[in-house]
């Protein structure tokens, strides 16, 4: 368990120092601010959907610890080219990895390299950090103006 933990920890560095799809696509149709007032956490995300309902293109900016970063950076990886419905239930799935509302045998076949967050949820405060950018992805998505705040 060591190891997998360590490797975990490697890929959660890896994209906090190289994010993926850091920055605005040249088009977008959709984006929403997010924030996390506990830590800090700013981010912005992006998205090009198109008249499929299609997630063309998708990035982010802004600042935050690693595990924010790292998230928005994995994300953005997963949603690239998913229909919105996908999308949303991918963040569903998600949030109950890394909130704990799932048992302990989920693997990489349900969420993908996603399940490098699921040590987040023995760290409750850790929590709003690895989900800022999946709910700020969300409003984006449902066109929602309402700024986005993890409190």
């Amino acid at each position: 368990m060591t190891e997998l933990r360590e490797l975990y920890q490697q890929v959660i560095l890896d994209h906090n120092k190289n994010p993926r799809n850091f920055g605005r696509p040249e088009t977008t149709n959709r984006e929403q601010q997010g924030h996390n007032p506990l830590c800090g956490d700013e981010l912005k995300v992006y998205l090009y959907v198109d008249e499929a309902d299609v997630i063309q293109d998708i990035g982010f900016d802004g600042s935050g610890c690693a595990i924010s970063k790292a998230s928005a950076s994995l994300m953005t990886d997963a949603l690239k080219g998913k229909p919105a419905a996908a999308a949303k239930d991918l963040f569903e799935r998600f949030h109950k990895v890394v909130t704990g509302d799932v048992e302990a045998s989920f693997d990489e076949a349900d969420i993908g390299k996603l399940v490098v967050f699921a040590g987040v949820r023995e760290f409750p405060m850790r929590v709003k950090c690895a989900t800022l950018a999946w709910h700020t992805m969300r409003a984006a998505l449902d066109s929602d103006q309402t700024s986005v705040t993890t409190e």
